[in-house]
């Protein structure tokens, strides 16, 4: 079957409730008619009912930067999935290396959200990579690997049915330095493998995006990969017309 490409935008710590209506009023204009790429927005939890009501009629979806296990309860400045859900949000991304380092985020704790995420109902958009060190090291695919089993040792392999990893290089993070197309294309032919080693329908279905300095000038030719299936935008997410220059090099080079 062939992958639709997503495309997601990572806020990060950045928005307004004044810049979160205007930048989804330009990313709408921007994207009109623009099919074969679904695309969704993270913005920061607090402007999650601004950009609902800002996305109402577009096929932009809604995402959100983090949840926590707990479904409900004492669990004083925790966000679950049920909230998320109420705002409308579908991609939920988890396990991003600024989560795992400055949260001390364990492979364990994120496999324990992305089992949260199933049980509700949505989709999970987990983050893996390496470091300088550990790239240097010679050890990318074991870190990836490790990553993954986290998830298919605690849920098994079928949870990535209908689930989205990010491939990202923490070395490319805002960094302005973004793996080669080649370079990247080997991680995800290794992820994807890695999957098919359990289930070869779950890894040929599975979202495998890129994330790390991904932006207008670089994308087209990241998507021209096999097993690059989107990106993960940080910086470029936060500018309606280089984001739209992403998600528009997916929709061509995917169809």
């Amino acid at each position: 079957m062939a992958r639709r490409p997503l495309v997601m935008g990572n806020w990060k710590l950045n928005g307004s409730k004044a810049f979160t209506k205007e930048l989804i009023e330009g990313l709408k204009a921007e994207l009109a008619g623009v099919n074969g790429c679904d695309v969704a927005i993270a913005p920061p939890v607090m402007y999650l009912a601004e950009a609902e009501a800002a996305l109402a009629g577009s096929q932009i979806a809604l995402g959100a930067q983090n949840v926590d296990v707990n479904v409900q309860g004492a669990f004083t400045g925790d966000i679950s999935t049920a909230m998320l859900k109420d705002f409308g949000a579908k991609y939920i991304i988890i396990g991003h290396s600024e989560r795992r380092t400055y949260h001390k985020e364990s492979d364990e704790f994120i496999a324990k959200k992305f089992a949260a995420l199933k049980e509700a109902g949505l989709v999970p958009v987990l983050c893996i990579g390496e470091s300088e060190a550990e790239n240097e090291a010679g050890k990318t695919e074991e870190v990836c690997a490790r990553q993954i089993d986290a998830v298919i040792n605690a849920l098994g392999v079928e949870a990535f049915n209908g689930a989205v990893i990010a491939y990202e290089p923490i070395w490319a993070i805002g960094t302005g330095k973004s793996a080669t197309p080649a370079q990247a294309q080997a991680v995800h032919a290794f992820i994807r493998g890695h999957i098919a080693a359990k289930s070869q329908a779950v890894a040929d279905q599975v979202i495998i995006q890129y994330g790390g300095s991904v932006n207008d000038a670089n994308a087209a030719e990241l998507f021209t990969q096999p097993d690059i299936d989107g990106a993960l935008v940080g910086g470029a997410s936060l500018k309606a017309p280089a984001f739209a220059v992403i998600v528009k090099a997916a929709a061509v080079a995917k169809n």
